[in-house]
Parts: C-alpha cells; structure tokens; sequence
C-alpha cells in the first residue's frame, strides 16, 4: 500500500473478490467481450462497481487473470496440508489447474492480442504456478508415489494441451488429465 492510502474495508474487497470470480464464469460461458452488465448481475452488484475497481475492461481481465493465479499458488501448500498424501494433493492441485486453463481459454484471444498490457501475464503465470507445481511434484516423489525427476512446466503445459481438445464430441478433459497424472505413478517393484 503506497504512502497515505487507507486500507480497503473488508466489504469492497469482498465485491472485488465476487467480482472477479463472477468475470471469470461469465468469460468461460461467454467470452471476454460479454457485456458489463451480465457481470455486474452474475456477481450482485451495479456496473458502477464494476467499473469503480476496473475502469477498462482489460483493467477487468487482467486482474481476472491474476485473481485465478493466486488462487491456484496458494491452494497448493492448502492442499499440501490437507490431503490424504502429497499425490492427493497433486492431483487436485491440477483439477483445480484444468479449472484454470479452461478459464484462460475463455481469456486466450484477448491476452494474444496485441495490447501490451497483457504482456507480462505469461511470466507471472510461470513464475507464480511453476514453483507450487514443482512443490507438489517433490513432494510426491519423496513419499515414493510418482517416479522422481519430472518438470513441472512440461506437466502443466501436458495439462494446458490436453485441455485445448475441450469441447469437442467424445472427448472428455478430465479423464484424459487423469491419465496423464496417473502416468506420473511409480510402477511396483
């Protein structure tokens, strides 16, 4: 918080919150350039809100963006903590990853473009998510339950080229992630 800023009230960091993850239905559902207004219904809220935490919509989509990134970082140690063992804990960390990528597709056109704004998203992406990936993978290689030495961006880009078949007549995301996670168990001896 910069010099003579007042922290925001809990209220408008929840609206930002019912904002952000309201955009992110609506732009899987109906694309980035849905109007403002279906937003604004989907999260209980008046355009002007809307545009009082976002005064453009790529304002809108980059924190969107953002919003899914920190959400997946922070699950992994949640998971981590919580699930039955680490490779539990890694195969929701990448349900919750398909989730994600399902998202950015619906965002895809908009952050190819040519606007520099979105520009450094990628980086980001990889510099939040590739450490909380390989995190899991560790962790589940030093219990025993996935073979040791696997690269968490080639895991998370298997996950993102899966996922780009979506959509399509008899084929199912899902059960083709499972596959590939179930691929990373080690074999008995």
């Amino acid at each position: 918080m910069g010099e003579g800023e007042r922290p925001r009230r809990a209220d408008a960091r929840r609206n930002e919150q019912a904002l952000l993850d309201a955009a992110a239905a609506v732009f899987v559902d109906a694309g980035v350039e849905v109007p403002i207004r279906d937003i604004a219904v989907r999260a209980g809220v008046g355009t002007a809100t809307i545009y009082r935490h976002f005064p453009t919509r790529a304002d809108l989509i980059v924190a969107v963006y953002r919003h899914q990134v920190e959400h997946l970082a922070g699950a992994g140690p949640a998971l981590s903590a919580s699930a039955a063992g680490p490779y539990a804990a890694l195969r929701a960390w990448i349900d919750l990853f398909v989730d994600f990528v399902v998202t950015k597709q619906g965002l895809a056109r908009v952050l190819q473009s040519e606007d520099p704004c979105y520009d450094p998203l990628h980086a980001y992406f990889l510099e939040r998510l590739e450490p909380v990936c390989a995190g899991l993978l560790d962790a589940a290689a030093d219990a025993g339950e996935i073979v040791a030495g696997q690269d968490p961006y080639e895991l998370m880009r298997g996950v993102g080229s899966l996922c780009a078949g979506g959509g399509k007549p008899r084929y199912d995301v899902r059960r083709m992630v499972d596959l590939l996670v179930a691929g990373l168990r080690r074999s008995p001896e």
